[in-house]
């Protein structure tokens, strides 16, 4: 018996990986993302294989992570919004910090000149490559108003990521209602918000992705053909859904774990890879053998050929804090408001650190075709002023005294007048 994540799970990683390989504002805004042409300027040939590689590394590498946390539970995300989002970060971190942080994204074989370019190629060729589906893709940093940064880093996310570069006053009631506005508008209105209407004071930072998808099934689903019907639980109980039907030829594999279909949208250059588990594994053992290296092995195993598939008509939202599964792949150092290293971000000190990775996702799967969106954001913080009971400055004439306690003697004693 199953529970709702037995099919919705493997439809996620479909999703996850089809966005990973085929896949006016109160403040001063310093700079905007207006050199973006709405062109498309690359072919595939332009992008690092290094990069598409390391993108799918951190994505089943993040993927293991959460299902070990949450796998009972609906889990969907988009690997490429939060590896896009890191990216912009890793601009500023430096040392053991950028080391860590290399290791988690999979960046060690390139250098950072070598990220960027292939974030740019990479930004472009998903939102124009496939004119029959819509992908948006939008980065913005949101800088506390007064923190200097550093104009290199600021230019490059500008640059290569496309960033909509802003300063607002943190402090200002309305600041996280003008960040959440322009999540909402690049969202299509699907996530709503990402940041918390109380801004910590000691934040000087947002940099955030947002991802928008909209594609339509090459070939639609009747909606005459959609009927409710059972869907089992894993606990042994059900429920009844809206079951979408289609008959045709599509690329099918099937094996001793699972079947498994491609459903392409538009022009088929995009398409959801739909898994089902066989009914005598687990959910646990299928996320054991769904790695990265059977993944290539059996894309190269499809074949296109008559059958009929069922899927549920279902819509979900998701959202996770993800600090702790980050830091369990290495990049621990980042949130560590004393060790970390950011000085290519801003000057220090005082010290900056990554406070918080939060990340939103939304999903609709229906009879025209699938809407998903997601949106990732990384909040810098400076290290806090120790808070003292009082201060004293010694900066005028003054008196010492030492004195044995013991014996209740005074050793020496006098009045400085002029230190220097």
């Amino acid at each position: 018996m199953y529970r709702d994540s037995k099919i919705l799970l493997p439809i996620f990683i479909a999703v996850i990986l089809l966005l990973i390989v085929g896949c006016s504002q109160k403040g001063n805004h310093d700079q905007s993302n207006s050199h973006s042409d709405g062109q498309l300027h690359y072919s595939n040939d332009d992008l690092d294989p290094r990069l598409a590689a390391a993108n799918i590394n951190f994505a089943f590498s993040l993927y293991k992570k959460l299902v070990e946390e949450d796998g009972e539970k609906n889990v969907f995300i988009s690997p490429y919004s939060i590896s896009a989002a890191l990216a912009m970060t890793y601009n500023g971190a430096d040392k053991e910090t950028k080391e860590a942080m290399a290791e988690t994204l999979s960046f060690q074989q390139l250098s950072l000149e070598d990220v960027n370019q292939s974030f740019k190629v990479l930004q472009n060729i998903l939102e124009f490559g496939d004119p029959s589906v819509q992908l948006n893709i939008a980065n913005s940093l949101w800088g506390r108003e007064g923190r200097i940064f550093h104009k290199g880093f600021l230019q490059r996310n500008e640059e290569y990521f496309d960033a909509m570069i802003t300063t607002l006053n943190f402090n200002d009631d309305e600041a996280s209602d003008i960040i959440n506005s322009w999540v909402k508008e690049k969202t299509e209105g699907k996530i709503e918000e990402i940041v918390d209407e109380y801004i910590d004071p000691n934040t000087v930072m947002f940099l955030i992705n947002a991802i928008y998808f909209k594609g339509d099934w090459s070939k639609p689903f009747e909606e005459s053909r959609t009927r409710p019907d059972t869907f089992h639980l894993l606990d042994g109980s059900s429920v009844q859904i809206p079951l979408m039907s289609s008959v045709g030829d599509y690329d099918y594999f099937k094996n001793h774990l699972f079947q498994s279909i491609r459903l392409p949208y538009g022009d088929e250059q995009i398409g959801m890879y739909v898994f089902l588990p066989s009914e005598s594994i687990t959910l646990e053992e299928f996320h054991h053998e769904f790695t990265e290296e059977n993944w290539r092995t059996w894309l190269g195993q499809y074949e296109t050929i008559a059958g009929e598939i069922q899927l549920p008509k279902f819509k979900l939202e998701y959202e996770k804090l993800l600090n702790e599964l980050l830091k369990d792949l290495g990049m621990e150092i980042a949130f560590d408001d004393q060790q970390a290293n950011f000085g290519q971000m801003g000057e220090i000190p005082p010290n900056l650190y990554i406070a918080n990775v939060k990340h939103k996702t939304f999903l609709e799967v229906n009879e025209e075709g699938t809407e998903a969106a997601g949106v990732t954001s990384v909040e810098i913080v400076e290290e806090s002023a120790p808070v003292y009971d009082f201060q004293m400055t010694v900066n005028r004439p003054f008196f010492i005294m030492v004195y044995d306690e013991a014996t209740e003697t005074i050793l020496f004693m006098g009045t400085i007048v002029d230190p220097s």
